[in-house]
């Protein structure tokens, strides 16, 4: 059976359409929240967590935010919503199925 995760996107780029700087700025912030990790995962002080991961959609710099991270850490959670609020970045949401866990 598959399991359904919502997701948060922002986007790299402002509510303007101008790109958001500095050009490192999602690794900075998945760096920031590298911390914020699933009980019992593994993982290095040098890994991103898997709630909060740096991509590249389309050309565009973008942090994926796993939504499971409002109920792991609710202050991480605003944290981001609130970065990309104040920042004036687009926002996203969507669903993705993930393979069962064995």
């Amino acid at each position: 059976m598959t399991q359904r995760v919502q997701q948060l996107v922002i986007h790299g780029l402002t509510k303007t359409g101008q790109r958001f700087r500095p050009s490192d700025w999602a690794e900075r912030l998945a760096g920031v929240m590298s911390q914020f990790r699933p009980a019992g995962s593994t993982g290095g002080p040098l890994t991103y967590s898997p709630y909060v991961v740096p991509v590249v959609v389309d050309g565009v710099r973008c942090v994926v935010v796993d939504a499971r991270l409002r109920e792991l850490e609710p202050l991480a959670w605003k944290f981001v919503c609130d970065f990309a609020r104040d920042n004036n970045l687009q926002v996203t949401e969507q669903e993705i199925k993930t393979p069962p866990r064995s």
